[in-house]
């Protein structure tokens, strides 16, 4: 079974983000991320890391800048490959003072948490090896618990600690969202789109294709019974990038309807 995130059969690709402040957010996710800069035009910049696209950032000064409450955007996650990666941004984070905003272990990963500068959030996560993930009939054992830090950065002692740039292997692992019925986000993803539901928290619905724990997050808990997005700042849309088995599929479902019951637009990808 595939459980690796970009190699599943349907998988996260491209995050675009509305921003107000192209360059300063841009610089942000370069320097703070480490991300790399692919293509610039006048409204646009595309980031990624070894030559692959991870987040493209699109600028709209007029957008509004949108309320806790709303649906959209909870964080976008940056996938590391190992844990010393993941130990290595932790010690650049804490030499220049980047505020986290949150740092757990899931079980199944490792993720410390931050806001870019227009309060999009961010989770930079590292997976432990899928042989040590617990599956259970109804999907992948997962729980938010305190990150183990000292054993984290134990993972460098003896290594050159330097972070310079998101490694070449660094993907999107998952995007998780801010919705306002985590049934409804379901029967979309789900029941629609073909995803898996892997686990459940309180408020929180997780699905993925592959075996994977979670390509997809939906939550309520700030946005219980939100309605259908206005335009606005912060998440513009969302790349599913699908083999060949699955890209007719989802071609036709998408044909008729390409945003969420919240007004997430999501943007359909063969593999390559």
């Amino acid at each position: 079974m595939t459980v690796l995130s970009h190699q599943a059969p349907v998988h996260i690709g491209t995050v675009s983000l509305a921003v107000r402040d192209l360059a300063g957010v841009s610089d942000f996710y370069e320097k703070v991320l480490g991300l790399s800069l692919i293509s610039a035009s006048g409204h646009e910049r595309e980031l990624g890391a070894g030559g692959v696209s991870l987040l493209r950032l699109i600028q709209d000064k007029s957008a509004r800048a949108p309320t806790r409450a709303e649906a959209g955007l909870f964080h976008t996650a940056f996938l590391l490959p190992t844990r010393a990666d993941l130990a290595r941004w932790t010690a650049f984070a804490m030499a220049n003072n980047i505020p986290i905003t949150g740092a757990s272990d899931h079980l199944v990963s490792e993720a410390l948490y931050l806001d870019d500068p227009e309060g999009n959030g961010i989770e930079i996560y590292r997976d432990r090896a899928p042989d040590e993930w617990t599956r259970t009939a109804s999907g992948i054992q997962m729980a938010t618990e305190a990150l183990d830090f000292k054993g984290l950065m134990a993972t460098i002692q003896g290594q050159d600690p330097s972070w310079t740039c998101a490694p070449d292997q660094t993907r999107i692992g998952h995007i998780h969202l801010k919705v306002g019925d985590t049934g409804l986000a379901e029967g979309f993803y789900r029941d629609e789109l073909g995803f898996d539901v892997m686990t459940e928290y309180p408020g929180a619905s997780f699905l993925a294709t592959g075996g994977y724990h979670h390509h997809i997050g939906a939550n309520i808990w700030m946005s219980r019974d939100a309605p259908r997005r206005e335009p606005s700042l912060g998440l513009a849309s969302f790349e599913l990038v699908a083999d060949a088995a699955h890209h007719a599929k989802l071609a036709r479902k998408l044909a008729t309807n390409s945003t969420d019951p919240w007004g997430n637009h999501v943007v359909l990808k063969e593999k390559t």
